[in-house]
């Protein structure tokens, strides 16, 4: 939908072509750097975009918990000075769907529920689409100028234009599971986030401000294939054997068995020379999915669609040059992203016992530090105003 508003504001007349049959108004939990703010602002649907930052307190909100049981105050994820922000997968939606409504219905973005595209032929005018409507159960086709695939890590676009899968898909080796939770751990007050890591597995709690909290589970593998056979919750208890004796790590698997939605995918990242042909282009996840370690997935898509606005708007008559130039100014980005996320992966699910200890201690370390200046600045702004005028 970004890349929608972002042609929109260009003076294009997008269609939106949906795969399911409604709204996506399910969410889970998903972080907004200072990168995806800004695109939110240029596309314009910021004062739409609802944040769940819960207010800190003095000693923290964060917290892991060792091998013992016992709790100790962690660096929160949202402690960076970055402007970070927590938000619900479906708190981008509404604001994304606020934005293609426009004024009014003459001026909505169309979007047709319950639509594949099942073949693209590019031609020297224009691209012709080969449309499958489930909800009617026809085919049709339809010309269109451009051709943008956002349709995710496992783009069909990707695959009738650019080739299969596998010649775009590093597998990361990992597995992750994502949901609400419907209440906070026991003990715990209901905005704490909470951490349980041991090598090669970790559960995540996100702690937000007005909402349940959010859940993620997430270990290393060798063997991704194998873990989508069977249900979620088997594979997912199975590799937390050992942990589950731990209340935050049973009460997470316990609520995942009740929870009505959840995300259980292999890790992966999209890498490719190019993201665009003549008439198609690539944005997001289905250009340059950095997974969910980066934690920049949402922002980079809301940066791409806002970027491939701005280039055709600026390249009217030259589509050529703007998709060339939407290219040149993000691949960069991109790409240290991406590297990143390596860094960042240590951080969510730690790949050794030594990786585990020394992250433990580097953290705590930057823990001290940041708490203390946050402390100071809490004291500071809850302090009560000096009198004016002299005292006698």
């Amino acid at each position: 939908m970004s890349a929608a508003i972002g042609l929109r504001r260009a003076g294009w007349t997008p269609v939106i072509v949906e795969r399911a049959p409604e709204r996506r108004t399910w969410g889970y939990y998903i972080f907004m750097f200072q990168e995806g703010l800004q695109a939110a602002a240029d596309l314009g649907i910021a004062d739409h975009l609802h944040t769940r930052n819960p207010e800190w307190r003095p000693g923290g909100n964060s917290w892991t918990v060792d091998r013992r049981g016992r709790r100790k105050p962690a660096l929160g994820l949202l402690d960076a000075p970055s402007g970070l922000a927590s938000v619900l997968r479906s708190d981008i939606e509404a604001a994304l769907w606020q934005g293609i409504a426009g004024d009014g219905a003459e001026d909505a973005v169309e979007v047709r529920f319950a639509t594949t595209p099942v073949e693209i032929t590019e031609g020297a005018g224009g691209v012709q689409v080969l449309l499958e409507d489930a909800g009617a159960g026809k085919r049709y086709r339809e010309d269109f100028d451009l051709v943008v695939g956002a349709d995710g890590m496992r783009s069909s676009v990707r695959r009738m234009v650019f080739g299969p899968d596998e010649d775009h898909l590093v597998n990361w080796k990992a597995m992750i599971c994502a949901f609400q939770l419907k209440e906070q751990v026991p003990s715990y007050e209901a905005s704490d986030s909470i951490l349980v890591a041991r090598p090669k597995r970790a559960v995540w709690v996100f702690g937000l401000a007005d909402h349940a909290p959010c859940a993620w589970l997430t270990y290393r593998t060798e063997d991704v294939p194998d873990r989508f056979a069977g249900s979620a919750i088997e594979q997912l208890r199975a590799v937390f054997a050992g942990m589950d004796d731990n209340p935050v790590v049973r009460h997470v698997l316990d609520s995942l068995e009740e929870a009505p939605d959840h995300v259980f995918d292999s890790i992966h990242q999209v890498k490719m020379p190019r993201w665009s042909t003549a008439r198609v282009v690539l944005v997001g996840d289905a250009a340059w999915c950095m997974n969910t370690y980066s934690a920049m997935g949402s922002s980079s898509s809301l940066r791409g669609g806002a970027a491939l606005g701005v280039a055709l708007q600026e390249h009217p008559d030259d589509l050529a040059a703007a998709l060339d130039a939407y290219e040149t100014g993000l691949r960069p980005y991109i790409t240290r992203q991406q590297r990143s996320a390596r860094v960042k992966q240590q951080r969510f699910v730690p790949s050794s016992r030594p990786v585990e200890v020394l992250g433990s201690v580097v953290l705590e370390l930057i823990r001290k530090v940041v708490h203390r200046r946050m402390t100071a600045e809490y004291t500071a702004s809850s302090a009560p105003a000096a009198p004016s005028g002299t005292g006698r």
